[in-house]
């Protein structure tokens, strides 16, 4: 891989998710249908790679493979494999954007081990503790909410959360297109007074910065669309976007049951189905791809392991697009602006 200023060089997990290498593989393709300037690559085991392409026969350039030998399956510790699995594609690919011969690293493969490499091996955006992932919510007012931490780490400082604060104001300020993007902090009622040691240092904080912060909100306030960015401990936010992923087929199972209780209420249940699906369709997390991890010194997007080749796609879409709008720079950039951390 030479060095190249105006495009983004992409690395694709080959050996990441529940089909592998055939969706990595896919999407990659797709993606370069869509847009053939793309600077694309594949890491992982070249064999198994090379024998999907000519077996689909897929346009792509063996030469783009960057082979590995080694895997981190879903059942790996994190740490243990980053460590023993140097070999590995997650590693390797954690590795090369290190070392400045890429520029972003896209996998749906084990996604502590990917956290975790891309934490250790990438390393930190200066200025900033922790990295934070967010999850998009729908709302009532067609809008998202999008909620920082879910998952990144647990038992985040009140210095943590005014982080979340400023780098989700800067995501939804370049790739929402929000001018000036509300915040709330997850707490247990709206009042001040109410929380605990954490948020109340938090809101202190919060409200000192140059955040747009309303204050604090609460769980329902999400879905209702009452803030843009609501920001959280990541034990806390991981609970809440479990809960959310399983609402939809939570209602499938319900619907499923009320169709068997007779003919009517089979056809009623039908049309309910149909309208379920396309008012829902928002939440497909295939037509976001994967999240980014934001506030490691490198463009890191994980996706979720059952990936189809079109959420592949657009995980390696939305790293285009960070890199086109200079995401890295305009985090670092964002300390100093809205607030002195």
């Amino acid at each position: 891989m030479s060095p190249n200023e105006t495009k983004c060089r992409i690395i694709i997990d080959a050996m990441g998710g529940d089909y592998i290498p055939q969706n990595p593989l896919l999407g990659a393709v797709d993606a370069l249908k869509e847009n053939p300037s793309l600077d694309i690559y594949l890491i992982g085991d070249e064999k198994k790679i090379a024998a999907v392409q000519k077996e689909k026969n897929l346009e792509f350039d063996l030469s783009r493979i960057i082979h590995t030998s080694e895997v981190i399956d879903m059942h790996d510790s994190p740490t243990n494999a980053i460590k023993k699995k140097k070999d590995s594609s997650i590693v390797k690919g954690a590795t090369l954007v290190r070392e400045k011969k890429a520029d972003a690293f896209v996998s749906a493969g084990n996604t502590g081990a990917m956290m975790a490499a891309s934490t250790l091996i990438m390393g930190r955006i200066k200025g900033f503790g922790r990295p934070t992932i967010g999850a998009q919510f729908p709302t009532n007012n067609n809008k998202v909410c999008t909620v920082y931490d879910v998952g990144a780490s647990v038992d985040s400082k009140p210095m943590h959360l005014l982080e979340y604060a400023i780098m989700g104001t800067i995501y939804a300020q370049e790739m929402d297109g929000i001018k000036n993007p509300t915040v709330g902090l997850l707490s247990v009622g709206e009042e001040e007074t109410k929380g605990n040691s954490v948020t109340f240092e938090a809101h202190e904080m919060l409200k000192q910065s140059k955040i747009n912060f309303i204050g604090n909100v609460e769980g329902r306030d999400i879905l209702a669309g009452k803030t843009d960015i609501v920001v959280c401990d990541g034990f806390v936010g991981n609970i809440m976007l479990k809960f959310g992923e399983s609402f939809i087929s939570f209602m499938k199972g319900r619907i499923k049951n009320y169709a068997t209780k007779g003919f009517t209420n089979k056809i009623k249940a039908l049309i309910t189905k149909g309208v379920l699906k396309d008012s829902l369709s928002d939440m497909d997390y295939q037509s976001h791809g994967g999240v980014p991890l934001l506030g490691v010194n490198g463009i890191s997007i994980i996706g979720h392991g059952s990936s189809s080749p079109l959420a592949i796609k657009n995980m390696i879409l939305k790293a285009n697009e960070m890199f086109e709008k200079k995401l890295l720079t305009k985090l670092e950039e964002g300390k100093k602006i809205y607030g002195n951390i």
